[in-house]
């Protein structure tokens, strides 16, 4: 029993560390970009400096650079919520009187950020396309404002949805209620991999938010970051998502009207 506790003590403080250190490195990071500045554009916008290479740059470094930060940003603002999913596999091992612990913890958290660093490599050319098309047709570059507007609309209207429903439920559910998890390392890298694509799922509409108002904005990063845990952790995540949707939906009406300059 004793070992147990402090098991459990030793990944409570490895997960507050990580955190804390990841939290104050976003922290710098989005300091650093926001003292840059970034590129003025037609509309009234600005292109952040994210989707730009640094002078003397190569784009292969440019896109290394952007995913380690995306990754770091990613345990910042992933771990509060992701902290209990792995604590309650942690007990559903345990119970199999499993000595691996730590090992097998380990390897659920590194598939669980695989997961989302492929999705920062998908998001990065993205990223950069769209900021040159901006940067080369003005017309387009006007129309931008709007664009958000509607991105966060929709990204609203997706959290009131069944499928939204579906995967936060994922997300909530203790892993072996329905299932037994053998105390493996391939099962528990796969099971690192779902939590991971469950997440992605689940929080993708808020994610899109968070990339059209500034990636590296910390405030954006903040709120967007605040909206996943409570509706992963509170008691009614499902009404909380909703209620979530409907304020998301009330502001991105309030973006395009704005955009459009209508009074």
């Amino acid at each position: 029993m004793m070992s147990e506790r402090a098991s459990q003590g030793v990944f409570l403080g490895v997960s507050a560390l990580v955190f804390g250190a990841s939290a104050a490195v976003t922290i710098a990071w989005c300091a650093s970009m926001s003292a840059m500045g970034g590129m003025y554009m037609p509309g009234g916008w600005t292109i952040s400096m994210a989707w730009m290479r640094m002078p003397g740059q190569t784009w292969p470094g440019a896109a290394a650079s952007f995913l380690g930060k995306w990754v770091v940003m990613m345990m910042a603002m992933m771990l509060p919520s992701l902290v209990p999913m792995v604590w309650r596999y942690r007990q559903v091992v345990s119970k199999r009187g499993e000595t691996r612990l730590g090992r097998l913890t380990a390897l659920v958290g590194v598939g669980y950020f695989f997961v989302w660093a492929v999705f920062g490599m998908a998001v990065f050319p993205l990223g950069v396309a769209l900021a040159a098309v901006a940067m080369r047709l003005p017309a387009l570059a006007r129309a931008v404002p709007i664009a958000v507007g509607v991105v966060v609309l929709i990204a609203g209207a997706l959290q009131l949805t069944a499928w939204k429903a579906h995967h936060l439920a994922c997300c909530r559910e203790a892993p072996g209620r329905s299932r037994t998890l053998p105390a493996d390392a391939g099962t528990a890298w796969r099971h690192g991999l779902s939590l991971g694509l469950h997440c992605i799922h689940c929080s993708v509409g808020l994610m899109v938010i968070l990339l059209v108002i500034g990636v590296m904005d910390l405030r954006a990063m903040a709120v967007v970051a605040a909206a996943i845990t409570v509706e992963r952790l509170a008691p009614v995540g499902e009404r909380v998502a909703r209620a979530t949707g409907v304020v998301v939906i009330g502001a991105g009406l309030f973006l395009i009207v704005r955009a459009a300059g209508l009074p």
